[in-house]
C-alpha cells in the first residue's frame, strides 16, 4: 500500500529536527511505563491465579517493548493474534527494509507500537478486551469535571431555546454553528498520549470557555464558514427534504473529547444539519486516550449516574484522604438533560458507532480508496465527514514534510476535490506537518519564543497551542 503514499520525504524518529525524535525517546518510554504500571496494578487485586499469572506475563512483555524502544533495537514483525492488519504490518515492516525504533518513520513506527501492544492482551485468554488505558482516560474525564458542568448548562440552554424559540435569526444561527466547532476543535485540547505530565489544575486550563475564547486567535486556518454554508444548503435543498442527511465523526480522544464531540453530534441533529451522526471509534486501544466502543458506554454512564461518577472518591483521592465536591441540583439536572439527549438519539439510530479496524492500520489515509474502498463509497453518501484530532490529520495529509502553504486540498491526494467526500479536518497541531498556511506565517510563528527559531524545527506546531479548521468539498 506504500505505493500510494505521497512523494515526500516522511517525518522521522532520528530527525532531531522533528517532534519524532522526542516522541521516540521521551514520550514513548513513558507511555509504556504507564501501562506496566496499570496492568500490575490491575494484577495486584486480581482474586483469579490464573488470569494473574497471564498479567504478569504481559508486564514482562511490555517491559520488554520498553527495553527494545529504549535501547535502539530492531522492529520485528507482529505475531499473528489472529486480525488480517497483522499481514499489511509485517508486509511494510519488510517493505521499510530493517529498522530500528529511533531511526524510523515516525507515522508508521508509532502505529506499530500500539498495534504490538494490543497483541499482548489479544493473545491471552483473560485479558482479550482489557483496555491497558481506561483508568487514564476515567481519570482525565473525571478531572475535566468544571468544563463538563459548564457545557452541560450551555447546552441545556442552548437547545432548549432552539425548541421554544420561533424567531429566525441567521447570523445567531451561524455563529452557534462556529462557537460548537470550535469547542469540539479545543477539546482535543486534552490528549493523554501528549500529556504525560499535566496536573489537574494544567488540564482545567485548557478547557472551558474563557480559555476558548483566548485561543481563538491562535486559529491559523478557519474554514468554518464554507462548511455551515455546505449543510444550510443541504439542509434547504428540496430534493434532500426526505432523504438521510448524515455527518459522520472520524474520533480521536475519549473523555472530554468525546464529550465535546457529542455536544457537536447533539446539536447538529437538533438543529437539523444533520438528520444522523455517525461515530468512528477505533477497535483497539490506541495512542493512550482514542475512543473505543466501550468509552462511549462510560461516558453515558457517567452522565447517567453523575453523583456516582463524581463524587465517589477516585484511588488518588483516597490515598490524599480528599473528598470530591457534592454536585449541585441544577448541575444534575443539566447532565441528565445530556444523558436523555443523546441516549434518545442513540436508541432512535440517529446517533450511531461504527467501529473498523482502519481507523488502526499503520499507514495514511491516501491508501483508503484501495484499501477500505468500502469506507470511501459509504463516505460518499455523507454531507460532511469530519475527522478529529492530530493523528487524522496526519493520516489524511501522509505526515510528510509538505511546504507549509500548500493547499491542503492537494494534500489530501486521492480524499480531496474530486474523490465526492467533503472533508473537515479540526485539529491542534501536535507535530510537524501543516497545510493551507499563508504564506510566511510559519516563518513567523517560528520566530516567536519557543518556536523553533532558526534551528530548522518547526517547534511551534508541537504543543497544542496552534489549530486548523481545513475544509475540503468533494466535488
Amino acid at each position: 500500500m506504500m505505493e500510494h503514499d505521497p512523494k515526500l520525504p516522511a517525518y522521522s524518529t532520528g530527525d532531531p529536527n522533528s517532534f519524532a525524535y522526542s516522541t521516540a525517546r521521551e514520550r514513548w518510554p513513558i507511555i509504556l511505563t504507564q501501562a506496566i504500571d496499570d496492568v500490575y496494578r490491575t494484577v495486584a487485586n486480581c482474586d483469579d491465579a490464573a488470569q494473574r499469572d497471564e498479567g504478569k506475563k504481559i508486564v514482562a512483555e511490555l517491559a520488554q517493548l520498553k527495553y527494545e524502544v529504549q535501547h535502539d533495537r530492531a522492529l520485528t514483525p507482529i505475531r499473528d493474534d489472529g486480525y488480517p492488519d497483522v499481514a499489511i504490518y509485517n508486509k511494510e515492516l519488510e517493505q521499510l527494509g530493517p529498522l530500528t525504533w529511533l531511526r524510523a518513520p515516525w507515522l508508521f513506527t508509532e502505529c506499530y507500537l500500539f498495534r504490538r501492544m494490543s497483541t499482548y492482551f489479544t493473545l491471552s485468554q483473560r485479558w482479550k478486551n482489557y483496555d491497558v488505558f481506561a483508568r487514564q482516560k476515567i481519570k482525565t474525564f473525571r478531572s475535566s469535571r468544571p468544563a463538563v458542568l459548564e457545557l452541560a448548562a450551555r447546552y441545556k440552554e442552548l437547545i432548549t431555546q432552539m425548541r421554544t424559540n420561533s424567531e429566525h435569526n441567521p447570523e445567531a444561527e451561524k455563529l452557534i454553528f462556529m462557537e460548537m466547532c470550535e469547542v469540539c476543535l479545543w477539546g482535543n485540547a486534552t490528549d493523554l498520549s501528549l500529556l504525560t505530565s499535566l496536573t489537574y489544575e494544567d488540564i482545567q486550563k485548557l478547557q472551558g470557555s474563557e480559555a476558548r475564547r483566548k485561543a481563538e486567535k491562535n486559529v491559523l486556518v478557519n474554514e468554518l464558514p464554507a462548511v455551515y454554508a455546505h449543510l444550510l444548503a443541504a439542509k434547504n435543498d428540496p430534493a434532500k427534504a426526505h432523504r438521510d442527511r448524515r455527518v459522520d465523526i472520524v474520533l480521536d480522544n475519549a473523555g472530554f473529547e468525546l464529550y465535546v464531540d457529542l455536544i457537536l453530534a447533539g446539536y447538529l441533529l437538533s438543529a437539523g444539519l444533520a438528520t444522523t451522526v455517525v461515530l468512528h471509534p477505533k477497535s483497539i486501544p490506541w495512542f493512550v486516550s482514542d475512543v473505543l466502543p466501550s468509552d462511549f458506554a462510560v461516558l453515558l454512564n457517567a452522565l447517567a449516574n453523575p453523583r456516582s461518577f463524581y463524587e465517589t472518591p477516585s484511588e488518588d483521592d483516597l490515598l490524599q484522604n480528599k473528598q470530591p465536591e457534592t454536585l449541585r441540583d441544577k448541575e444534575i439536572e443539566e447532565l441528565e438533560f445530556l444523558f436523555s439527549e443523546w441516549s434518545k438519539f442513540h436508541a432512535e439510530g440517529m446517533l450511531v458507532l461504527r467501529p473498523n479496524r482502519v481507523w488502526t492500520g499503520p499507514g495514511c489515509f491516501w491508501r483508503l480508496p484501495a484499501e477500505a474502498p468500502n469506507v470511501v463509497e459509504d463516505f460518499k453518501e455523507s454531507e460532511l465527514v469530519i475527522f478529529k484530532g492530530d493523528l487524522n490529520y496526519r493520516k489524511l495529509v501522509g505526515d510528510v514534510s509538505w511546504d507549509p502553504t500548500t493547499p491542503f486540498t492537494e494534500a489530501l491526494g486521492p480524499l480531496g476535490p474530486a474523490s465526492g467526500i467533503n472533508v473537515l479536518a479540526l485539529r491542534t497541531c501536535k507535530a510537524d506537518v501543516v497545510v493551507g498556511l499563508q504564506p510566511g506565517k510559519d516563518e513567523e510563528l517560528k520566530q516567536m519564543e519557543g518556536g523553533g527559531g532558526t534551528s530548522g524545527a518547526r517547534k511551534w506546531a508541537w504543543n497544542g497551542k496552534w489549530a486548523v479548521m481545513s475544509f475540503s468539498k468533494g466535488s
